[in-house]
């Protein structure tokens, strides 16, 4: 079933809320502890990366003794399922029984979309790790900042390299149907066709799809195939793909969470070579990072990704923003002012917002490598200072309808 990226706003903004518990008392200024609250997909197709999110999350509060900013920190972490409506009301659950001060998540595109209206109503200071383009574009809120990357920042990159680079000619597509899987995909076919190549054909699956035999058949020859896939939707996809022997006919590449961390520890050397492109990657050789990855490898015993690297860097806004204020949460709008303000030291580098409230930073061509007994995305290549916006004009970016299955409009597909 195709999941378009405002489908679900309205019949979930209006649904009801099943009865839940008396909201709990709010502090007096600066007198209780900071709520934090969590949304992450614990269960579905999608449960992966939101395992991985509570796990960062949690041990990052315990690394502080949890306290932030001088001040005792609570967490409560909601289970969305990978649902829009679920998503929404664990939003409401977060904010008006727990009083949550400010959130992090949703991890889905099209959760963060279901609740995108509801947040910027209560005035939540939230940091997103969803991707979902019209967040920090047509629609950006106040209240919301993404210190990840959007849908397409990253496929950018990769779709420069694969044209300037690599010399491919011709790419065929494959990715979820929903707000995610097509944005990243229409980002990628608009920088790789400017640069001269051809997406010759564009397949687009359920996100829970039992087996992708179908799907493989259908693959037309071509230099290679790009997945946008989510979860551990790419590693199943990869398996039969490579059952059907079309690995050593056409190369593999791969967007943010195709070949993610926690999909990788479930892998072997069919994964070897594969080139994808994220904002992050446990190889990074900074001291934040060592000691990140370090820690995390010792309780999971596999490496951060997207996930998990996605909550840690947004603790460290976080954290950053509340030393920026004395630990003065209850003061929203100076909490907010100080996390778009952020000049946060993280374990992907300086994190610095745009005037939308999306990072800016490096994106980075990563190839599976094997270190150590185990599979890693190691980086070949650093694109600078990336922007949501790429090397296109913001203004006339923003005069186009957002990304998805039809736009940019696909002109050399073959029959």
């Amino acid at each position: 079933m195709t999941i378009s990226r405002r489908q679900f706003v309205g019949s979930v903004a209006g649904a009801g809320i099943a009865s839940m518990a008396a909201p709990r008392p709010v502090f007096a200024q600066n007198g209780g502890p900071i709520r934090i609250g969590m949304l992450a997909a614990k269960t579905g197709p999608l449960a992966l990366g939101g395992i991985d999110m509570e796990i960062a999350l949690v041990m990052y509060l315990k690394q502080h003794d949890s306290m932030l900013a001088g001040r005792k920190v609570e967490l409560f972490v909601a289970d969305t399922a990978g649902t829009p409506a679920t998503a929404r009301t664990k939003a409401q659950e977060l904010i008006e029984r727990d009083n949550v001060h400010c959130i992090i998540g949703p991890l889905a595109a099209f959760e963060a979309l279901a609740i995108a209206d509801y947040l910027t109503e209560k005035e939540m200071p939230t940091i997103g790790v969803a991707a979902a383009e019209d967040m920090t574009q047509r629609h950006p809120s106040p209240w919301f900042v993404r210190a990840t990357a959007t849908s397409a920042q990253c496929a950018y990159p990769l779709a420069d390299y694969s044209a300037k680079e690599l010399n491919f000619k011709k790419i065929v597509t494959i990715a979820d149907d929903f707000a995610y899987g097509h944005e990243m995909c229409a980002g990628f076919q608009r920088a790789f066709e400017d640069n001269g190549g051809k997406i010759i054909q564009k397949i687009f699956t359920p996100l829970a799809t039992p087996d992708y035999g179908s799907y493989v058949a259908q693959v037309k020859s071509a230099d290679a195939i790009f997945l946008g896939t989510a979860g551990s939707n790419g590693f199943r996809f990869l398996r039969q793909f490579i059952e059907y022997g079309l690995k050593e006919k056409m190369a593999v590449i791969g967007g943010m969470t195709a070949l993610d961390e926690s999909v990788l520890r479930n892998m072997g050397d069919e994964a070897l070579g594969i080139l994808t492109t994220s904002w992050y990657s446990a190889e990074l050789d900074n001291p934040l990072n060592k000691a990140f990855t370090t820690a995390f490898r010792a309780q999971t015993k596999y490496d951060p990704g997207y996930y998990a690297g996605g909550v840690w860097v947004s603790c460290q806004v976080l954290e950053g923003a509340l030393k920026a204020i004395n630990g003065k949460v209850e003061d929203k709008k100076a909490l907010m002012a100080a996390i778009r303000g952020s000049n946060a030291d993280t374990v992907r580098g300086i994190v610095k917002f745009d005037e939308f409230g999306n990072a800016v930073g490096n994106v980075y061509i990563r190839k599976v490598t094997r270190r150590d007994g185990r599979l890693v995305n190691t980086v070949i290549k650093t694109y600078p200072d990336v922007s949501q916006f790429w090397t296109y004009d913001k203004a006339e970016f923003l005069k186009n309808p957002v990304y998805s299955r039809d736009y940019p409009p696909a002109k050399n597909l073959e029959p």
